[in-house]
Parts: C-alpha cells; sequence; structure tokens
C-alpha cells in the first residue's frame, strides 16, 4: 500500500474536526500496516510439509539412509520457512477467518485504549483501517449505537473496504468520515463545542 503522507493524514484530520464541530460525536481514525505478523503461519506451513519429505524419500534408492533423510526434511523446513514468510505469500496462507479475528481483536482493544468508552454521552467512534487484512471496521459507544443501526455502519464499512482493496485509502477515509458525519450530525448533533480527544490520525 502507498503509505499516507502527512498531507494526506492532516486532510483526514481536518475532515474529522468538521464533522465534530456539528456534532458531540468524537471520531478516532486509526491505519494499521498490519494486526498481527502472523510468523507462526509460514513455520507451521513449513513444518507439515517437512513432515512429507520421509514419506516421499523412502521410495528414492539413494536416500535411504537415515542420516540423509533427515537432513532433507531440515532443509525443507527452513527453505520454506524463508521462502513462505515473504508477505504476500504469508497473507496468502492465513485464513480469512484469522484475519478478521486478529484486526477485530485489535480494533476493540485500541478502543479502549484510546479512552473512546470514556466520552460524555458515550459518543466515541472509531474507524479503524487494517491494510494487510483488508479490513474496516466502526466501533461507536453505546450513546451513538443506541441511535445508528449497525446496517448503516457496515455499508460505510463495505465501500471502504473496496477502496482499501483498490490502495485509494485516502479517498476510502475522507469519504468514510463524511458518510459518518452525516449520521452524526443527524443523530448527535452539537449541543456545545467540545473536543475531548484529538483529531490526528493514528498510524501502527
Amino acid at each position: 500500500m502507498k503509505w499516507l503522507t502527512d498531507e494526506d493524514r492532516a486532510k483526514v484530520e481536518a475532515a474529522i474536526a468538521e464533522v465534530e464541530k456539528r456534532s458531540d460525536a468524537e471520531l478516532v481514525t486509526v491505519l494499521a500496516r498490519q494486526a498481527d505478523d502472523y510468523r507462526y503461519i509460514p513455520l507451521m506451513c513449513a513444518a507439515l510439509l517437512s513432515l512429507l519429505v520421509p514419506l516421499v524419500l523412502v521410495f528414492v534408492p539413494l536416500w535411504t539412509s537415515p542420516l540423509r533423510i533427515l537432513l532433507a526434511q531440515w532443509t525443507v523446513l527452513v527453505v520454506l520457512g524463508l521462502v513462505l514468510h515473504w508477505q504476500p505469500l504469508k497473507m496468502a496462507l492465513v485464513p480469512r477467518r484469522i484475519k478478521r479475528w486478529r484486526a477485530g481483536n485489535l480494533a476493540r482493544r485500541l478502543f479502549l485504549e484510546h479512552n473512546l468508552h470514556h466520552t460524555r454521552g458515550a459518543t466515541g467512534v472509531l474507524v479503524f483501517v487494517s491494510d494487510a487484512e483488508h479490513y474496516v471496521e466502526i466501533i461507536a459507544d453505546r450513546g451513538i449505537s443506541e441511535q445508528v443501526p449497525d446496517a448503516q455502519w457496515q455499508s460505510i464499512v463495505d465501500a471502504f473496504v473496496v477502496r482499501v482493496k483498490r490502495d485509494e485509502v485516502l479517498d476510502g477515509f475522507l469519504e468514510c468520515v463524511a458518510s459518518c458525519g452525516e449520521h452524526l450530525i443527524r443523530h448527535v448533533p452539537a449541543t456545545d463545542q467540545k473536543n475531548e480527544l484529538p483529531n490526528r490520525m493514528v498510524v501502527l
């Protein structure tokens, strides 16, 4: 992914500030390169494949020596462990369910770490994006979730995921903030001028 520049992040932060002027919501954006390093995935796949080496070599007369078979097994383990660690291959090996679980856990942890659950009126909203997993989630505290149905957030998330897959993360963020703003301004309009949380994008 083409990483966002300082200028790009400033555009997102300006869009957030505009929404918060007209709503009581506190909007925080997070962009992560990946939710997990998944180091165990290449090693696990390499280990499983190396276990097949003795089954193959037992039919090759030149490899009847147990020591040679063991050396071949270790060679396959090391080589595959390195090759499968290449990011595109590694991410292709990770099951989609695990990617979503890891990214979702990180999103919820960041929601708590950034005190989005402690805003006045429970109006914190997190927009979380993890690039490697092509994962987008919007988490809203109860003051917002009671007003805006989950289906409305999901339509925004779906549009953002398409942008992430096209490597259009900046446009995705700007569209997302604007779309969220429409709901937030309608359901939780500004009652006073406040800014409990920083508008800057969190980059991991």
